[in-house]
C-alpha cells in the first residue's frame, strides 16, 4: 500500500479506455433464428465471428429496434438455445479513483438499459421463440479495458494501482485488505511485456491495446455461466418433482410396445430432458477452441476458474446422472411389468387353445 500512498501525494494519473459491458438473457428453450432472418422483424448485421468459436455455433447479430436509444450498444446477437446477449462499450477518461467510486452508478444505469433494449427485442422476435418468456435468468460481466501509455509498464501499473484495481473488480469503493488484493491479483497475466489482465469473478481488467479478440471470450463466458446455471435450475426442479413424488402412476401405454413410444407420461418428459439439456450443454462447452494459442488457452482457463464454470458442469453432470438413475429404475419397472403382462397374456391364450379343444372334442 505504500506506492499507493506516494501516488496519492502527486498529481493523479489519467486514464482512457474503455467499460464493456456484457449482458445475457435467457428468453426460452430455442429461437428460430433462419425465420427471424427471412421475416424482416429485425434488422440483421453481419457477424465477424472469432476464429476461436467453432461454426456450428453461429449467432444472429442484429440491431436494436427503431427508435434505438442506446448509442452505447455495441452490438446484439441471438443463440439458438434461447439466449440473447447484448454488449454495450463506454469510454472514459479519469483516474482510477475516480472510476472506482462511479463504477456502480455506471453498472446501475446500464443494466436498467439493458433490460429496456432487451425487452425491445423480445418483442419482436417472442413469435420466434420457444416457451418464450421475458426473462427466465439474466447474467452480467464487466471488462474494464486501459489504454497502454508508454511510461507506466504492467508491472508498475500492478505495484501502483493493484489496490485500486482489485476494488474496481469487487465493486468496491473502499480499498480491500492485503489478502483480498493478492487473491484477485494473482492471477494477473499478459501476452507481452506492458500486457496485465487480471480476471475476476464479476469483471476483468484488461491493459492491453490488443484486446478486440478476447472480448469474445468474456462474452461467451458469461453466456455459459448463465445457462449452466438456467439448466441447474430445471434439473433442481424436476428433482424436486422426483423426491416429492413417491410413487409415479404410469398410464397403461408406457408398458404396451410400440404406444410407448408416443406416450406422454413424467418418465418420457424427464428422458426428453435429459437428452436436451445433454446435448446443449455439451454445445456450449465445445463451441470455443484455444488449441493452438497459449495466450488466449490461458486466459480463457483463468476466466472458466473465476466463473466457476468447471463447478456448475460437474453439478449438471451429478443430476443428470440422479435422472439416468431414476430412468433406470422406472425403465426395470416398466422391463418387469411387460414380462408379467407377457406371461399372462401366453397363458391367457393356452387357456383360450384349451378350451377351445375340449369344446371341439365334444362336439
Amino acid at each position: 500500500m505504500k506506492s499507493e500512498q506516494r501516488i496519492e501525494g502527486q498529481p493523479l494519473e489519467h486514464f482512457s479506455g474503455n467499460f464493456f459491458i456484457f449482458y445475457a438473457f435467457d428468453v426460452g428453450e430455442d429461437i428460430a433464428l433462419n425465420k427471424i432472418e427471412t421475416s424482416g422483424v429485425l434488422t440483421t448485421k453481419q457477424l465477424m465471428l472469432s476464429k476461436y468459436f467453432k461454426n456450428y455455433h453461429i449467432p444472429l447479430a442484429v440491431e436494436l429496434p427503431q427508435p434505438s436509444m442506446s448509442p452505447r450498444c455495441l452490438g446484439v446477437t441471438l443463440h439458438s438455445f434461447g439466449v440473447m446477449s447484448l454488449a454495450y462499450k463506454i469510454p472514459f477518461s479519469d483516474t482510477i479513483e475516480t472510476i472506482r467510486k462511479t463504477l456502480n452508478t455506471i453498472d446501475a444505469e446500464y443494466r436498467e438499459q439493458s433490460i429496456a433494449d432487451a425487452h425491445a427485442i423480445f418483442g419482436k422476435i417472442k413469435t420466434y421463440i420457444k416457451q418464450a418468456r421475458f426473462f427466465h435468468l439474466r447474467n452480467s460481466y464487466m471488462v474494464i479495458q486501459v489504454d497502454q501509455t508508454a511510461h507506466l509498464s504492467s508491472s508498475e501499473l500492478k505495484q501502483n494501482f493493484g489496490g485500486l484495481i482489485a476494488s474496481l473488480l469487487r465493486f468496491e469503493t473502499e480499498t480491500l485488505s492485503e489478502y483480498q488484493k493478492d487473491a484477485i491479483l494473482e492471477s494477473a497475466t499478459g501476452y507481452y511485456r506492458g500486457d496485465l489482465i487480471v480476471i475476476d469473478t464479476e469483471a476483468a481488467f484488461v491493459y492491453d491495446d490488443d484486446y478486440a479478440e478476447i472480448l469474445d471470450l468474456f462474452e461467451f463466458g458469461n453466456i455459459q455461466q448463465l445457462e449452466l446455471h438456467y439448466y441447474d435450475r430445471i434439473l433442481d426442479q424436476q428433482l424436486n418433482v422426483v423426491y416429492l413424488q413417491e410413487v409415479w402412476t404410469l398410464p397403461l401405454t408406457a408398458y404396451i410396445p410400440f404406444l410407448s413410444s408416443i406416450a406422454k407420461d413424467p418418465i418420457s418428459d424427464l428422458e426428453r430432458l435429459k437428452v436436451e439439456i445433454s446435448v446443449i450443454v455439451e454445445r456450449i462447452e465445445s463451441s470455443v477452441k484455444t488449441a493452438g494459442d497459449v495466450y488466449v488457452a490461458e486466459t480463457y482457463a483463468v476466466l472458466e476458474e473465476k466463473l466457476d464454470l468447471k463447478n456448475w458442469k460437474e453439478s449438471l453432470d451429478s443430476k443428470l446422472a440422479i435422472i439416468r438413475d431414476v430412468l433406470s429404475v422406472y425403465q426395470s419397472k416398466i422391463d418387469t411389468t411387460r414380462e408379467d403382462l407377457l406371461s399372462v397374456l401366453i397363458i391367457v391364450l393356452i387357456f383360450i387353445e384349451l378350451v377351445v379343444g375340449i369344446l371341439s372334442y365334444f362336439k
